[in-house]
């Protein structure tokens, strides 16, 4: 058997520019609480995203969970939100004491089908938390349009879409906040991390006292807060990653390319859409595995890379709505396309340094299932 092949790998700069990006850390001892190393990586993404105002977090989840919160919506309220997504996202949503509304999805490329949204607004309804899945963008027009006709919020979980753009703005200055994660599984990383992009100058305080324990200065404590900071090791990757990031960018097309070339047009397998006035970051490679028409299932393509030391992943399976955590609080049935997509999707090994050699010898173990 050939060596293994990880559904993704970390880019990682350099060890000696990190060495070099960390050494003014031992000199100055700062190590977290929005140090020198946080200012400077904030001031860059602010610049490279292309947004108003940023604020950095521990992890994305961090970032989402307070951005609910810092929004004010009344507890018990209504989030329209969709099932095919990581777990982090419903768990935001009812960790505020809020009740996600699941929508089903696009099945072209597997957001929130915004044809379907209306139906649900209720006059409990505050907010929609859409997800860019795979790095594919939400109908950003129909989601402003419903957002002003409803008086409804719209915070976007970005986790996928870093470095994107629509219309060349870059995705997170769209609706009234974005997500990001800097997951080291990311395609732009600081080892953990992630930020939040808004406009509103009274949001971003309240954000910034949530994620320091409610702190506004020395001697007052006005909030119940978490802890939720970046420290400067993390930012530091974070900068180092950032010098690297078009590069790596073009990486991971060069990959996703070449799984173009074997698996497009091939009857019984769907490939995620290419978008137009969109800048991809290629962050996945999902293929849905229609069995009659290609002959394998989704299980038996992932049972045989397996065999072969591929691993792929379910992603998304199972659905939030159906976690065991919620049994019997949600209907699945009523996300009939969600739930046809997640039995049937399988993200592909998609990585910087993922060699083609590699790819093609992936695509060999899935087309030689072709029946």
């Amino acid at each position: 058997m050939a060596d293994s092949i990880f559904v993704t790998r970390s880019s990682m700069p350099d060890l000696q520019e990190y060495v070099d990006e960390i050494k003014e850390i031992w000199d100055s001892h700062w190590l977290t609480n929005m140090g020198p190393k946080h200012k400077r990586l904030q001031s860059e993404l602010k610049e490279y995203l292309g947004v108003e105002q940023l604020d950095m977090f521990t992890n994305g989840h961090m970032g989402l969970e307070l951005s609910l919160q810092a929004l004010g919506l009344p507890k018990g309220s209504e989030v329209i939100t969709t099932p095919f997504t990581f777990a982090s996202t419903t768990h935001a949503i009812v960790r505020n004491g809020l009740t996600p509304v699941f929508c089903d999805i696009d099945s072209s490329d597997f957001t929130m089908d915004t044809e379907k949204i209306e139906a649900l607004v209720t006059d409990r309804t505050t907010a929609m938390l859409p997800v860019h899945v795979y790095g594919n963008l939400c109908n950003i027009e129909e989601m402003d349009r419903i957002s002003r006709k409803y008086g409804l919020k719209i915070i976007y979980d970005a986790a996928h879409s870093f470095g994107e753009a629509y219309k060349d703005k870059g995705i997170g200055g769209y609706g009234d906040v974005s997500c990001f994660s800097f997951h080291a599984t990311k395609v732009f990383h600081s080892i953990e991390g992630g930020a939040v992009c808004f406009h509103d100058d009274d949001f971003g305080k309240e954000l910034y006292r949530l994620k320091n324990f409610g702190i506004k200065n020395e001697e007052i404590i006005d909030g119940v807060g978490a802890n939720a900071k970046l420290n400067e090791f993390c930012a530091a990757m974070g900068i180092c990653n950032l010098r690297h990031i078009e590069e790596e960018i073009l990486k991971r097309k060069a990959v996703v390319e070449r799984y173009r070339f074997h698996l497009d047009r091939i009857e019984g397998l769907q490939l995620n859409p290419i978008q137009e006035n969109v800048k991809s970051n290629y962050a996945y490679f999902p293929v849905v595995f229609h069995e009659k028409l290609f002959g394998a299932s989704r299980n038996e393509v992932y049972e045989a890379l397996a065999a072969d030391g591929i691993n792929a992943r379910k992603y998304f399976y199972p659905l939030t709505s159906s976690f065991q955590c919620f049994h019997g609080k949600f209907d699945t049935n009523q996300t009939p396309v969600a739930v046809h997509i997640s039995k049937r999707v399988l993200t592909l090994p998609l990585y910087a340094d993922l060699a083609l050699a590699d790819v093609d010898r992936i695509c060999d173990i899935i087309l030689g299932l072709q029946r």
